[in-house]
Order: structure tokens, then sequence, then C-alpha cells
């Protein structure tokens, strides 16, 4: 019988496209007898408990947000992911459609899902909107519940405690259209989980988490307090934008920065958003051989003074900026377009802020200096045109 490299026993989870499907068990058993000695053995994707939701996960989950191949989400569904995340706003809905088509025949039981849905606080007909909007994605899911439903992109820990974001979250629970409560943030993470242990009803919070993040003793140190509280940690944003450098043109090594996460036993599972089979088994050789290693370690160590395109959120630029543009969700446009190559992402995010095409022009030189080292009145320059370009023409 031919031998089966690494690689390709990963990519087997890709055959159930073509109604071939084997167990972990089975797959295990094949591969110990025709590995090479020297290849290391494959081990189970570890599980950890998801706060007190009675949830546990392996700590590989596939965030769905960029992809749009279903056979993608099919071969991660057969090497064992059970949790999916989207959002109501991701590829302007089609996203939660296509996994309403792919799980539509699955048992319920058999897997996870998270949504997720921008509360507009500053709405007068919040509560009947926000409803619509989640009732609008449990269409599109075909299903009568999520697993959790987030409060996305959180800014501020007094959102968490806005009374009409509670009594509203709170009437998805108790209809059972939501089994779990969340807020997903990219900022001021401290405070809002702070803020969620007070307010007592998030019990999920998705989060940015990587080996760049400048506040890590003091987010550790808040994480730990939400975890006391029963509260669970899912990481996202964990390959720093994808790319090892500022243009985007090296591709990062999300194995290196999974195991990195994985340190942390208080993440309880990472989303990385991977598109081809190629990246799903980059992440399945992290997940089936988690330690952090020598070589990961030199590598990470070698990227902390990149550029990159991963935004701290500190909002520093914010103070610093003549106009107090909301520099960081534009950093994050621009990493969605150079980094993950999505424009269409990129420009419903500056959609989403409300802003025109040429946002500096009245500046005669900018006043920013990032603390990261982003060149900012460049990178808003390169990115904010996109705001006026025809969605059609952006794919």
């Amino acid at each position: 019988m031919e031998h089966i490299d690494r690689r390709k026993f990963l990519s087997l989870s890709a055959l159930a496209g073509a109604g071939t499907m084997m167990s972990a068990e089975a797959l295990a058993s094949y591969r110990k007898k025709e590995k090479k000695k020297e290849e290391p053995e494959i081990t189970a994707i570890p599980r950890r408990k998801l706060g007190k939701t009675g949830i546990e996960l392996p700590v590989l989950s596939m965030g769905v947000m960029r992809a749009d191949n279903p056979a993608v989400v099919r071969a991660a569904y057969n090497a064992g992911l059970l949790h999916f995340d989207t959002a109501h706003n991701y590829q302007r809905g089609a996203n939660e459609s296509m996994l309403g088509e792919f799980f539509k025949d699955k048992p319920r039981d058999s897997f996870i899902i998270s949504t997720k849905g921008k509360a507009n606080l500053r709405s007068e007909n919040f509560e009947a909107e926000y409803e619509e909007l989640f009732n609008t994605s449990l269409s599109r899911l075909q299903m009568d519940y999520v697993d959790i439903f987030y409060t996305h992109a959180v800014d501020r820990g007094s959102e968490l405690s806005d009374p009409r974001l509670i009594k509203t979250l709170t009437k998805f629970k108790e209809s059972g259209k939501a089994r779990h409560l969340g807020f997903s943030t990219h900022a001021n993470k401290p405070e809002q989980i702070d803020e969620a242990i007070k307010a007592g009803i998030y019990e999920v919070c998705l989060l940015s988490y990587n080996f760049k993040l400048g506040i890590l003793p003091e987010l550790d140190a808040a994480i730990q307090r939400g975890v006391d509280a029963g509260m669970g940690f899912v990481a996202m944003k964990t390959m720093v934008g994808g790319v090892e450098d500022a243009e985007g043109k090296r591709v990062v090594n999300g194995a290196a920065c999974l195991r990195w996460v994985w340190q942390n036993p208080n993440i309880t599972t990472a989303i990385p958003g991977f598109t081809s089979f190629e990246l799903l088994d980059n992440c399945l050789e992290a997940a089936h051989k988690p330690e952090l290693g020598e070589a990961d370690k030199g590598y990470l160590a070698g990227l902390q003074q990149n550029e990159m395109l991963y935004c701290q959120n500190c909002e520093k630029c914010v103070a610093a900026c003549q106009k107090h543009l909301p520099i960081p969700a534009i950093m994050r446009a621009y990493m969605y377009n150079y980094g993950y190559r999505q424009p269409a992402l990129s420009q419903a995010t500056l959609h989403e802020l409300a802003l025109s095409g040429e946002v500096c022009k009245d500046c005669k030189s900018c006043t920013v200096a990032c603390p990261s080292g982003f060149k900012v009145a460049d990178k808003i320059a390169a990115i904010t045109p996109i705001i006026n370009v025809p969605s059609h023409f952006l794919v």
C-alpha cells in the first residue's frame, strides 16, 4: 500500500465531499500502520470546557467569516471540528446562509454555531431592530436557535451594561433562541471583561488574542477574573493579520501562532479564518500537536519587531488625531483588504463608520504617532478610497 505523508493524511478530511469518511480512530489506526518511524504520532485534538456553559470544545474551531466554499466547512467538520463562528454582517449575510445550507441535514447536536450582531444603541428603536437582526440570522442559518449569540464588536464596557441591551439579550435566551450569550471585542478588553462580570449575563467572551499584544499581563489577569466568574473565552485574530509584513506579502506561520495561544489554559478554543484546504491542514497540524516548541518560539520572537498588519487597538491614535477618527477600526479595514484580501469586508467595515472617502483632506500634516510603528496617514490614504467603489466590483 502506498505511503501517505502527513499532509495527505490531514487532507483526508476533504474526502467527505466525495462520500468517503473515516472515523478519527480509523484514521489514527491507518496512519499508525503507514507512518515512517521518524514521524511523530498523531494525537487527538485536545478539548477544553467553555466556562460554565457546559460546552466542551476542541481547541481548534473555525472562524467562517472569510470562507465562501462549503467544501472547506465540510472538511473542517469531518476533521472533528465542532464549533463554527459567523456573524450577521459577514459577506452581507451570505456567510450565515452558506452555513445554514451545509448544516440543515446534520444532527443538531453534532455542531456548535455562534453568530454575532452589532448593537446600534443610538437607535430609538434599538430593541425591535436588534430582535429583527437576530431573527434574520436564524432564518439564514435555518435554525431554531444558536448555541452562542454575541453582541458584536463592543468598544466600551458601558455598552455591555446598557439596560436595553441586557433586556433584549435576556429575551433572546429566555425564548430559547440563544442558548448562551456573549460579546466580541477588539479594544478595551480588560475593562469590558470586568463590566461583563458585573452585568452577570455574559457567559462567553470572543476577543482578539495573540503574541503581539502589548497588554498581555493586564489582559491575562482580566481573563482569569472572568474564568473565576464562570466566563468562557474564545480567541480570534490569533494570526496577527495573517501576514508577517506590513505589505502583506509573506504568509504567517499560523501553526506557531495557534500554539502560542493555546499556552493559556483559560483560552478554550481559537477560531482562525482558514479559507482553503492547505490553511486548514496547517491549523490541524497545530491542533494535533499543540505544544509550543523551541522552533515556534524562535519564529515568533523574530516577528516581535515587525510592523505587520495587526492594530493593537490601544486608541492612543484617536486622542492624537486632529479629527479624532476611529483609526483602530480603519486599520482593521486596512488589514481585511491587504492582509485577508477581502475588499468587500473592508468596505463594509468602513461603511459602518459612516466615513467619507477623503477623511484627511483638510489636514496639513498628521499628528498621530502610532506606538506600533504604523504609518497611519499612509494607510488611511490607501484604504479609504474603497468606500466609494461600487460593491459589485469587490470580490
